[in-house]
């Protein structure tokens, strides 16, 4: 497929926002969004994204959603960032579809090598029953990130072998590619790269903090110890809970 100038306007604007929304140095950015629209009922979709973040080591790819809590970045302001690049998904379909006959249901993008890559994908996503969304989502991974099966979950490896005996007995659905190259200009990021952590430091600097939590209750203990024959003023000493540092697990 050949974008149009208005599509190309919009290409740019979606990496001008990636490129933004990722606060440390890539490899690669993967981008999933899917449109659903019903007669007579509200518009639905999804979007999620990864990037491999760069280094020398293999480094797993990085959930957008996990962004704001290792980066210490407003959960809420990051939020609405994800919701205006959604909003340029949306203004790219309503293009497509003044644009061209066939009108796609989702797209990929991937952004590596230099290269931006849009992958234009026409499945009927409201009658195609083979897979849930959240299948959808386990194969989208598994396509796209490099995942190795062996490292999934049994949920997910039940899932991967069915897409795979899947495609034995059923024709890939159609899809179509655009390619250029990517918007170089300098564009400001989040945060900057020089005073931001990369992903081994902000998950060193939780353990850490777990650490000093571990060593302030062990302290405390002392003390209860050491003042047996003495009353123990709650006022003066912290309860454990209030010491307790709570993460959200990692998202997929």
């Amino acid at each position: 497929m050949i974008g149009s100038l208005e599509e190309r306007k919009v290409f740019e604007e979606i990496q001008r926002k990636l490129f933004y929304m990722i606060p440390e140095k890539w490899e690669s950015i993967h981008l999933y969004a899917a449109i659903i629209e019903e007669p007579f009922q509200k518009q639905k979709g999804e979007m999620y994204f990864y990037y491999v973040p760069k280094g020398i080591l293999k480094r797993d790819p990085v959930n957008v959603y996990e962004i704001p809590t290792l980066f210490n970045i407003d959960e809420e302001s990051y939020n609405e960032l994800i919701d205006k690049l959604y909003n340029d998904i949306k203004k790219l379909r309503k293009i497509a579809e003044e644009k061209h006959d066939n009108l796609w249901s989702n797209i990929t993008i991937t952004i590596a090598n230099c290269k931006f890559k849009i992958e234009y994908d026409y499945t009927d996503l409201i009658d195609d029953t083979s897979f849930t969304p959240y299948e959808r989502h386990v194969i989208w991974r598994y396509n796209n990130l490099n995942i190795d099966l062996e490292l999934e979950d049994k949920q997910e490896k039940y899932i991967i072998n069915k897409y795979l005996d899947y495609l034995k007995v059923t024709d890939l659905p159609k899809t179509e590619e655009f390619i250029e190259g990517i918007y170089i200009n300098p564009i400001n990021n989040i945060i900057d790269y020089e005073k931001t952590m990369t992903i081994e430091a902000a998950l060193a600097m939780k353990d850490e903090n777990n650490k000093s939590n571990y060593q302030e209750k062990g302290k405390f203990f002392d003390k209860i110890k050491n003042k047996s024959k003495q009353d123990i003023d709650d006022k003066d000493e912290p309860h454990i809970g209030n010491n307790q540092i709570l993460y959200g697990n990692r998202k997929k």
